[in-house]
């Protein structure tokens, strides 16, 4: 793996104060009905991203997850002011406002969504890791899912043909604690969902995912078996949402104490003790990081209020090709 470094806290500390940050100015803004549709917050699962992409060679390795997914393809590379813009559905978004806040993707930094289907991903993102090992590639892909999806038979389906064509890929259960408002001791009868995978001989185990430190050495291990062709690995992230399951979630399954108490061991101040106490940044160079990444939200906040939507006539070119369909007009 590589080594984690003074730099590396401070990168990670930027990057995840600004995946917070970004999501919410989202929130501010979908109360306005500037952001329509379902809205559906990382706020909490920070480590999860920021260690996977220190073990991940973004070069060749790609990334799917579901509908909670704005942050990852700008941790993956793309123009965050592209992603905000597709959430207010402008044409200058990634997928010229026609994906939306469920529908992120991002093909040109190995993005392959946002997937509204729950658990659809998951054979998706093995299908990705069958390409890959077909075409000779040692590309890596990582399949990530809530801990909801993990109760959708697509992922038994995926596990078995991934085990037997040791595909390239590992699957990520982020691991919450709710699948929307059920809890996890609801839907199994034990809490442990990693432990699905002993029943394929599949590599797994859980993972503490409120610190990057601990996701990057699990995800590196977990690429490099796969990359010397031993197949796939599942990962049980354990860690915690602060917001709702989606804007619309009242979060009536849950105390505000319950959520202090995790806010205790959040990972952007996790990452932030440790600088302070190394000494790796002085006051006066943390608060510069703090008024950057502030700069960045404000700088896309005002490209997508000012990109223009989308012409009626673009919902027929993404569907249909115009020589094909002459009579389109």
């Amino acid at each position: 793996m590589k080594k984690i470094t003074k730099q590396t806290y401070l990168d990670w500390y930027k990057d995840m104060l600004f995946w917070r940050k970004f999501e919410d100015k989202l929130a501010s803004v979908y109360i306005q009905q500037k952001v329509r549709g379902f809205l559906h917050l990382y706020n909490g699962q920070e480590a999860i991203l920021a260690g996977a992409l220190h073990a991940m060679d973004l070069s060749k390795d790609k990334m799917i997850t579901a509908y909670r997914n704005h942050v990852q393809p700008i941790g993956m590379g793309e123009d965050p002011k592209k992603v905000m813009a597709e959430l207010y559905g402008k044409v200058t978004g990634t997928s010229k406002g026609m994906g939306g806040s469920m529908h992120i993707f991002s093909k040109e930094f190995g993005f392959y969504g946002g997937h509204g289907i729950v658990g659809g991903q998951i054979p998706l993102g093995a299908g990705l890791a069958f390409a890959d090992k077909y075409k000779g590639s040692d590309a890596v892909t990582l399949t990530c899912f809530g801990d909801g999806a993990a109760r959708q038979g697509s992922l038994h389906e995926a596990f078995n043909l991934a085990m037997l064509w040791k595909l390239p890929v590992i699957f990520i259960c982020e691991n919450n604690g709710y699948a929307m408002g059920t809890s996890v001791e609801r839907t199994a009868n034990h809490g442990d969902i990693w432990k699905l995978g002993l029943g394929y001989e599949m590599p797994c185990g859980p993972v503490d995912a409120m610190n990057p430190i601990k996701v990057a050495e699990a995800v590196d291990e977990a690429i490099q078996r796969a990359r010397r062709g031993d197949g796939p690995t599942f990962l049980e992230m354990k860690t915690y949402r602060y917001r709702g399951h989606s804007m619309s979630d009242a979060q009536h399954y849950r105390t505000k104490d319950e959520v202090e108490e995790y806010k205790k061991i959040d990972p952007i101040t996790q990452i932030l003790d440790v600088i302070i106490e190394n000494k790796y940044a002085t006051d006066e160079e943390i608060a510069a990081i703090d008024k950057q990444v502030k700069d960045m939200v404000a700088e896309c906040e005002k490209f997508a209020e000012e990109s223009p939507y989308p012409e009626i006539q673009q919902m027929y070119d993404m569907v249909y090709e115009q020589e094909n369909y002459p009579f389109i007009s």
